[in-house]
């Protein structure tokens, strides 16, 4: 070993040494507290490269990003003194690194079994003042909000806050599920009985005003085709009036046809008539003058 050596070697020992004892790197999720003999005496580090006096400042870091909390299953009492089994987990973070550590002496654990308490105070409060049924489906968002504003009240000096609190599951005690379930559905039939009349009800009223606009469009109808058949009528009346102005004698004849047809339509009808009558005036000539004696003509 030359003498190049023997002097490059102590230093770089001496900086690798002031390197592992003199700096700490911040990451960008993590916040620093820096101590002198034990006490705090700087925070807000920025993300990077930092230095500190070796031996007498330590430093301290926290994970500052969004952590876990889960939970064993809950009983709790609500309104209607019923027990209800409420599953659920807490996302919590540090906030304030300082007070976080003069809380809990920068224990996490220390921090989750504090949370977990004042939480399940909080879950206590709120459902102790509901319904089963309010619990179960009423306003869930609600609910949890008011939880986890309640919960960031107590917590407020421990440089924590509550992210979220959410319900996995909620189940009922098997003594009380029975009882519990049949009274909701009662409840709900209610409901549906109700709906149900209000909808029968409704159809009725639909169903008494399609029947009155029917008769009101019918007789309507009817009406306009009264005045349409008399104006028909009238109109044919005059037709036949000025057809016959035209040539009297035509019409008669034309008319005594269209009566024979109808007359004679049952070929074993019998008719008595006397000869001369008007009827048969066609029989004997075609200008309807003939003479004939009393006969009994066929219907033929």
């Amino acid at each position: 070993m030359n003498w190049v050596t023997r002097l490059l070697l102590p230093i770089i020992v001496v900086i690798v040494f002031l390197y592992a004892t003199a700096t700490f790197q911040v990451a960008e999720y993590q916040e620093g507290v820096k101590f002198r003999l034990g006490e705090i005496v700087e925070t807000d580090f920025e993300p990077g490269l930092h230095f500190k006096l070796p031996f007498v400042n330590s430093v301290r870091l926290f994970d500052t990003r969004i952590l876990s909390l889960s939970t064993p299953p809950e009983r709790f009492l609500t309104s209607e003194k019923k027990n209800l089994i409420v599953d659920y987990y807490i996302k919590w973070r540090i906030t304030n690194p300082a007070d976080f550590y003069r809380a809990t002496r920068g224990q996490e654990s220390v921090a989750e079994s504090r949370l977990n308490q004042i939480v399940k105070d909080s879950m206590k409060s709120q459902i102790s003042s509901r319904t089963i049924a309010e619990v179960v489906s009423g306003d869930r968002d609600l609910f949890m909000r008011n939880v986890i504003e309640t919960t960031n009240e107590d917590i407020s000096g421990l440089g924590l806050e509550i992210v979220d609190v959410r319900i996995m599951r909620i189940e009922l005690p098997q003594e009380v599920r029975e009882s519990v379930y049949s009274r909701m559905e009662k409840e709900r039939s209610t409901v549906a009985k109700a709906i149900r009349s209000r909808g029968e009800e409704q159809a009725k009223r639909i169903t008494s005003d399609a029947d009155r606009q029917r008769v009101v469009i019918i007789s309507e109808a009817e009406r306009e085709a009264d005045e349409i058949r008399g104006e028909g009528d009238a109109e044919a009346a005059r037709i036949y009036a000025e057809s016959f102005g035209q040539d009297e004698e035509f019409f008669a004849f034309y008319r005594s046809i269209q009566a024979y047809q109808k007359v004679f339509a049952n070929g074993s009808d019998t008719f008595v008539l006397s000869p001369d009558s008007p009827f048969f005036r066609y029989f004997e000539s075609p200008n309807g003058t003939g003479e004939s004696g009393d006969a009994a003509l066929p219907a033929r």
